[in-house]
């Protein structure tokens, strides 16, 4: 099946060029190409052209789970008909296992899976490995970490046709063996279920349900069902029912595997005996034992990654499987924000082995545990085929690999220019950025002030709102809700300047904003390099009447650099509009609705207020003795338990809605109630 675009507009201003380009450029067998393209000049959509002309396999990475939902959710906008999935970490939280030698500290792995992140991850191979060419993975930088063998996920899928002579308890046991679960009640994904002659499973990706029906030792009938109803939606003559997890190797295999951990964890006892560490010694011993027995009856265990070496059949230091194994030789890399993705893919292996190496060091996990990696980003570069990087921005890195292939898309659909850029001398910084507040606020428009600490930040803010501006702070120490509700009040007009620092983490999109000062701009560093000013400059991209201000005291190559670039694009955009007589048009709001992640806010923090209140109640009550103490440290305890259910059940449901800053936020919270509960757990004692 190929790509099918959906979409109520034609390409426009630069759009059809670079769609051409990278086209011709992907069509002649160039390695890597470069999309330079402005904030706000569809980036997404010349993207989504390219994948419908080309027809084949693609992987988008994005370096965060909230720019993978909406790069997820506007592919599947415009490829309604055909495979668009989401690949990324589907843990709501993750504590991961780890030991700090200085203070001998042991740390449990801790996490809790999101079953419909985990549903989604099965899709996006089950579309893989079924053939499809129409499919696209929208991914986090998850995609590189270890995975199941995609030769044994296909080689375990159950695949039942009319006819076929199969005893009923043999499918069962085959069921089973892929991890799905019987039941009794009502099917969940991943489950079976049997009555009579007959068995009903529901896939792992949880939106499949088939009838099974049996006549003696024959498949008679297969029929698709309604998951939920139980009616009847039609017949089959065969079904795959592929594994419940990514990693189900098979039984010879387990067979096989466990002999080479066993012999593993002699040479690793013998090692520390040698060297005079029994209580290592015993620790390996102890660990690994219990999870070998654990294999031996489940054919799973907790911590089955760090064994994913012997179940592969992996040599030492070979790289793990990963998503990448499961696309076509000729599927397309198209890598979003690659000046910040690329990066975090250069670094994933580094924080990961240094944790792996205390692990292995101390006896709690064998050598085999740091083959469970991310890849190198050696290893990375050689997987990937031809690759499109997009950024407003992009690095050294990519426009190398790039050399002459670089395409420019600096003309907005909309027709607005980029914003004029002045460097003005900051001796006299807060009298002129008090005449432009009152410049922007006569006008009805807003301000972006942004600094270099959190500190200024909030003194700059204090001193507006001293000489009576509306003004608001933003930065990381606000936890994610607070800072959405602060853009939605200045969506909602209730403040006209927003001070912050770094605000491209805040993923800030303001059409009301028309000028953005930085101060500080002379001062070399991250936040006031070319890329970064670059980026933040970006804010006002979306106003016609968009400006930035640069104070400084001097005029660094990183400004010069920024305002040469930003007069080069202006140029272009402007002689485009003269020569189309197009007049700029103001952006609007995707949604003059609040943000999704405000629903029900109120609600929870009443009922929270509500149990804080209970909770404070109780500690705070008269204790006259050792009984009255007791009970009212029980009340407490009891309130805190409820509390933390709560925050799990928010951060569950945000996460299940691919609202994962708030999900954050609600994680934040119940560590926070989770360590107040120890606490008081440490004054009884």
């Amino acid at each position: 099946m190929e790509f099918k675009l959906v979409s109520d507009y034609a390409p426009m201003g630069d759009q059809p060029e670079a769609i051409e380009q990278l086209v011709a450029h992907l069509e002649q067998g160039v390695p890597a190409t470069t999309l330079h393209g402005v904030t706000g000049s569809g980036k997404t959509f010349t993207m989504a052209n390219v994948i419908a002309k080309l027809n084949r396999p693609v992987l988008v990475l994005s370096h965060n789970k909230t720019l993978a939902a909406q790069l997820y959710s506007e592919f599947k906008s415009f490829f309604p008909d055909n495979a668009v999935e989401y690949f990324v970490s589907y843990y709501d939280y993750y504590q991961p296992e780890a030991y700090i030698p200085s203070t001998d500290t042991y740390i449990e792995k801790d996490l809790a899976i999101n079953s419909e992140i985990d549903r989604m991850r099965l899709s996006a191979t089950y579309s893989l490995l079924s053939g499809r060419r129409d499919v696209i993975v929208v991914a986090s930088v998850s995609c590189i970490y270890g995975i199941g063998n995609p030769a044994d996920f296909h080689s375990t899928m159950v695949e039942l046709k009319v006819g076929d002579v199969m005893a009923m308890k043999h499918l069962m046991y085959r069921l089973v063996e892929i991890l799905y679960t019987r039941v009794e009640g009502d099917l969940e994904a991943s489950t079976f279920r049997v009555k009579g002659d007959t068995i009903t499973i529901r896939s792992s990706i949880g939106n499949h349900c088939y009838r099974i029906t049996f006549f003696d030792d024959e498949i008679e009938e297969i029929s698709r069902i309604d998951a939920e109803t139980g009616q009847r939606l039609d017949s089959l003559e065969s079904v795959k029912i592929y594994p419940a997890n990514l990693f189900v190797p098979s039984k010879a295999r387990v067979e096989q595997a466990v002999l080479q951990i066993e012999a593993d964890l002699e040479k690793q006892i013998e090692f520390f005996i040698k060297e005079g560490r029994e209580v290592e010694a015993r620790r390996i011993e102890q660990r690994v034992n219990y999870d070998l027995e654990m294999i031996k009856e489940l054919g799973y265990c907790s911590g089955i990654e760090n064994y994913s070496r012997y179940f592969d059949g992996r040599s030492p230091g070979m790289r793990p499987f990963c998503l990448l194994d499961y696309f076509p030789e000729d599927a397309l890399f198209i890598i979003d924000e690659s000046h910040v993705t690329v990066p975090q893919v250069r670094g994933m292996f580094g924080g990961d082995r240094s944790r792996k190496e205390n692990l292995v060091e101390y006896g709690f996990r064998l050598p085999a545990a740091r083959d469970n990696r991310p890849l190198r980003f050696e290893e990375f570069e050689a997987m990937v085929g031809q690759t499109i990087y997009v950024s407003a921005t992009p690095a050294e890195y990519e426009l190398t690999r790039s050399e002459d292939s670089i395409v420019e898309q600096f003309i907005r659909p909309t027709g607005i220019i980029d914003p004029a850029l002045k460097v003005i001398d900051s001796t006299h910084q807060i009298d002129r950025l008090m005449e432009d507040i009152e410049d922007c606020v006569s006008r009805g428009e807003k301000m972006i002030v942004t600094t270099i600490s959190k500190r200024m930040c909030e003194e700059v803010s204090a001193y507006l709102e001293k000489m009576g501006v509306r003004s608001r702070y933003i930065h990381s120490d606000l936890d994610t809700l607070e800072r959405v509700q602060i853009i939605e009040d200045m969506h909602a007009d209730l403040f006209d300047v927003l001070c912050g620092v770094n605000l491209l983490r805040e993923g800030i999109d303001l059409p009301e904003v028309s000028q953005v000062s930085i101060f500080d701009a002379d001062k070399n560093g991250y936040l006031r390099n070319y890329t970064a000013m670059t980026q933040v400059a970006g804010r006002a991209a979306r106003h016609a009447q968009g400006r930035v201000v640069l104070y400084g005291a001097t005029c660094t190559d990183a400004m010069r650099k920024t305002v040469e670039d930003s007069n080069r694009r202006r140029e272009r955009q402007i002689r485009y509009n003269i020569e189309h007589g197009i007049m700029p048009r103001q952006a609007k709001r995707n949604s003059s609705q609040p943000s999704s992640l405000l629903d029900n806010v109120a609600e929870n923090n009443q009922q929270v207020a509500d149990n804080t209140a209970i909770y404070n109640n109780m500690v705070s009550a008269p204790q006259s003795g050792v009984v009255a103490d007791s009970s009212a440290q029980y009340g407490a305890a009891s309130s805190l338990d409820f509390l933390i259910e709560q925050a799990r059940a928010d951060m569950e449901r945000a996460a299940k809605s691919l609202d994962f800053m708030a999900a954050a936020r609600y994680r934040d919270r119940m560590y926070e109630l989770q360590q107040i509960k120890e606490e008081q757990l440490k004054n009884l004692m």
